[in-house]
């Protein structure tokens, strides 16, 4: 009897110690590294957002609340949140919550083990002060966060769609309308917008609904192409189509170039055609430039040709402007000698002159020699 309890006593403890390692694993997995921090792990019972008030309200003195939900892939990093989760978080370190302006960070130590592989994670962190949320940061999970002595609470195991529910609470259209700096509400669309869940892709068709605000339609329409993938290139042609609003459709030809989806391009040589607005056909030539080098020469001489405005063609010039020099000069050329419009013709030539290219300079000889 003794020996079977034994044996069952020894079943019981391996079963408990693999239970142990597999919460082990799981929370290394998930949660960051926080250093000068109190910190605490709490289970999330109810909803996120009835957790966060809970939480909030019983606090006596600021704190973090922190969770990670998995990330869209592809090169958004956000480390402290300096890129706006686009472009260097690689170089993330250490991240210092508390100070100013919320930005700063050191390089991180080359020595470091950083994870290579599995499903890249968002670490959102919500400040709360007098019992409400007052700020929202955002971290890549390799970075290690400072908290400047403040208590952080971790909420393991947080449902994506519920951490999308909190966030949209956050994304206040008037502040985004209002707001020409980085806000509250930004940083809440941004989170949204990294997201790996088709709640994020809903929250987004919302947000840039014909009727919400301009500036709200514009910030979104940014996060459409650079984070949301093929949902997103959905509603920026939708948005091409029929938002009424000239400006944010000159938003969405910036959003669709920096989009990698391979529609993309199409919509913006569309726009560049069809839209009815000057402007936005003018944009569209212009990121058209940016975005596609020789794929895109058709449009924009096309435009040069044929569009009924000048200033359209105008900006078709400068754009081939943009071009590189390979393509875009000869062209430049071709236009100062042949176009009939001769404001196009001179506005070729201004672009010619500010090239510095020799080929420029030859030309300019010959028109002066004659």
């Amino acid at each position: 009897m003794r020996q079977q309890s034994a044996v069952r006593f020894v079943q019981f403890l391996l079963a408990n110690c693999i239970l142990c390692l597999g919460m082990g694993i799981t929370a290394a997995a998930d949660q960051p590294q926080f250093v000068n921090a109190k910190l605490e792990t709490r289970a999330v019972t109810q909803s996120l957002e009835t957790s966060v008030e809970r939480i909030a309200g019983e606090g006596q003195q600021a704190q973090w609340l922190a969770y990670g939900v998995e990330a869209v892939a592809g090169d958004h990093s956000v480390c402290c949140g300096n890129d706006r989760g686009y472009g260097q978080g690689k170089n993330c370190g250490t991240c210092y919550l508390e100070t100013e302006h919320g930005n700063s960070s050191e390089p991180r130590n080359e020595n470091k083990t950083v994870k290579l592989e599995g499903q890249p994670q968002l670490i959102v962190l919500l400040r709360v002060e007098m019992k409400h949320v007052m700020r929202i940061r955002l971290a890549s999970a390799d970075c290690t966060l400072d908290a400047g002595g403040l208590q952080v609470v971790w909420l393991p195991g947080v449902k994506p769609e519920e951490s999308v529910a909190l966030l949209t609470k956050y994304v206040e259209a008037k502040d985004l309308d209002e707001r020409k700096g980085h806000g509250f509400s930004e940083e809440a669309l941004t989170a949204i917008a990294l997201h790996a869940d088709a709640s994020a892709d809903r929250a987004f068709a919302s947000f840039v609904a014909p009727g919400q605000l301009q500036g709200l339609r514009e910030k979104a329409a940014f996060w459409l192409g650079a984070a949301r993938g093929k949902a997103g290139l959905a509603l920026l042609q939708k948005m091409a189509k029929s938002d009424p609003n000239p400006h944010v459709r000159e938003q969405v030809t910036f959003a669709l170039s920096v989009s990698n989806e391979p529609g993309a391009l199409p919509e913006m040589i569309r726009m560049a055609h069809e839209d009815t607005d000057t402007e936005v056909r003018g944009q569209a030539l212009f990121w058209l430039a940016q975005k596609a080098g020789q794929k895109a020469e058709s449009a924009i001489t096309g435009a040069i040709q044929n569009d009924p405005d000048t200033e359209v063609k105008k900006k078709a010039v400068f754009a081939l402007s943009q071009m590189p020099g390979d393509e875009g000069v000869p062209k430049l050329i071709e236009v100062a000698q042949t176009n009939k419009n001769p404001e196009v013709r001179k506005q070729a030539m201004f672009w010619l002159g500010q090239s510095e290219d020799p080929r420029a300079l030859a030309f300019f000889e010959k028109v002066l020699s004659q």
